[in-house]
C-alpha cells in the first residue's frame, strides 16, 4: 500500500491517511468569533480527504491574538463557534485538531494584506503587547513589548488550561500547543528575545521553563487518551544551528516525559536575519533526526506538497504525518490529486460519495 495512505493512530485517536492540514490563519474572525467563512472552509478541507484538519492559530486571550482577525477560545461563546466547526470536520470524516497559541510580541498586528506589520498605537484596534523580555523583533514588527512579570506568566499559563478545557468541550480530539515561529513559547526558548535572569531565563532550564510548565498544566487537564502535540521551531537558521537544534531536542525529550504525544517540527522564526535555505522538504532531514534522538512521532510542513515527496517522508520514516498547507488552499481535495499522482487503488475513494460517484473511473460518461 501507498504510505501516505495508511492509518496512523495516536492514542485513541486513528486518522484515515497521514496527510494533515495545518493551521493556516484566514485573518477573518469577529472579536475572536468564527462565522461562516471559518464553517465553509474548514469542513471543504475536511471533505477534500485529509487524515487530520487542524484548526488555525486560536488565541488564548485577547493580547495572545496575532491580529483583530485572529480566531480566539478565550471565553465560552467562542467555544460554541468552535464546535459547530470541530463538528464539521468529523462528519467529513476527518480528525479535528486546534492549536491553540499566544502571540507575544508579533501580537498587534495588522492583516498580512493590510501591511503585515504591527498597528500604529493610535489605531484602536491595537493593544499593548507581552514577551518574556523587553525587546522587540524589529523589522516590520518594532514595537518595544512589556516584559513578563511572574504574575503574567502564572497568568498567561492559566489561559492556556482554560482554553484547552474549551477546546475540549467544544469537540476537538487533537489539541496542539503553538511554541513555535517567534511567539511567545518560542520567545521564551529564544535567546534572540529572552534577556530575564529569573527562573524563566538564562540558561536552557530557564528557557524551558515556561514551555514546560505550560504544557504539563494543559496535560493535566486534557484527556489522557487524546493526542496532545505541539508545534515548536527547533531551529533558527541564524548561525548557531546545531547549538539551537540539540538544545531543542534535549527540550523534546523533556517534552515527552511531561506527556507530549507528537512534535510538529518548524522554525523559529525568533529573528529577522534568519538566513533560511528554502527548498522541497527543507525539514525532513531535521524531523527525522528529531524523531530517532527524541524517540516522538513527529510531523512537519514547509515546502512538502509534491505527492511523490510527501509520499517519500512517510516512506523513509522521516516523519509520521506530513503538514500539507498551502497546496489544499490550492486544492481542496489534494488527496484526490495525490492518490491520482501515486496511482493509488481507486482515488475517488478520498472523496465524499456525490463527487466520487461521478469522478470513479468505473462509472459512465456524464448524462
Amino acid at each position: 500500500m501507498t504510505a501516505l495512505f495508511t492509518e496512523f493512530s495516536l492514542k485513541d485517536v486513528t486518522l484515515r491517511n497521514r496527510i494533515a492540514v495545518p493551521p493556516m490563519c484566514q485573518y477573518s474572525a469577529d472579536d475572536g468569533h468564527t462565522n461562516d467563512w471559518h464553517l465553509a472552509h474548514y469542513t471543504q478541507l475536511a471533505r477534500g480527504g485529509a487524515g487530520l484538519v487542524i484548526v488555525e492559530a486560536t488565541a488564548v486571550s485577547p493580547e495572545g491574538r496575532i491580529t483583530p482577525g485572529c480566531t480566539g477560545i478565550w471565553n465560552d461563546a467562542q467555544a460554541e463557534g468552535m464546535a459547530k466547526i470541530a463538528s464539521a470536520i468529523k462528519k467529513a470524516g476527518a480528525c479535528a485538531g486546534i492549536q491553540i497559541a499566544h502571540a507575544g510580541r508579533k501580537a498587534s498586528a495588522n492583516r498580512p494584506w493590510e501591511g503585515d506589520d504591527h498597528l500604529a498605537d493610535s489605531d484602536p484596534q491595537s493593544w499593548q503587547t507581552i514577551a518574556p523580555s523587553a525587546v522587540a523583533f524589529g523589522a516590520n514588527l518594532p514595537k518595544v513589548p512589556q516584559a513578563m512579570t511572574l504574575e503574567d506568566i502564572e497568568r498567561v499559563k492559566a489561559d492556556f488550561v482554560a482554553a484547552a478545557k474549551r477546546a475540549k468541550k467544544a469537540g476537538f480530539e487533537w489539541l496542539e500547543l503553538h511554541f513555535a515561529h517567534g511567539y511567545l513559547a518560542q520567545s521564551f526558548f529564544s535567546v534572540h528575545s529572552n534577556q530575564r535572569d529569573d527562573q524563566y531565563g538564562g540558561d536552557l532550564a530557564g528557557r524551558s521553563r515556561f514551555l514546560l510548565e505550560t504544557l504539563q498544566a494543559v496535560r493535566e487537564v486534557w484527556p489522557e487518551n487524546l493526542p496532545l502535540t505541539a508545534r515548536f521551531g527547533v531551529i533558527e537558521y541564524d548561525g548557531r544551528d546545531e547549538e539551537t537544534l540539540s538544545e531543542s531536542i534535549h527540550l523534546t525529550q523533556q517534552f515527552k516525559q511531561s506527556g507530549l504525544d507528537m512534535l510538529s517540527v518548524s522554525m523559529g522564526f525568533s529573528t529577522p536575519d534568519a538566513n533560511i535555505p528554502w527548498g522541497p522538504a527543507l525539514l525532513a532531514p531535521i524531523a527525522e533526526r528529531v524523531r530517532l534522538e527524541a524517540d516522538i512521532p513527529v510531523a512537519s510542513a514547509w515546502g512538502i506538497d509534491e505527492p511523490n515527496t510527501v509520499n517519500q517522508v512517510i516512506t523513509d520514516q522521516q516523519m509520521d504525518l506530513v503538514m500539507v498547507g498551502r497546496a489544499h488552499l490550492a486544492n481542496p481535495h489534494w488527496p484526490y490529486h495525490a492518490a491520482k499522482i501515486l496511482k493509488f487503488d481507486d482515488p475517488a475513494w478520498v472523496l465524499p460519495a456525490p463527487y466520487a460517484h461521478w469522478l470513479s473511473r468505473y462509472h459512465a460518461p456524464d448524462s
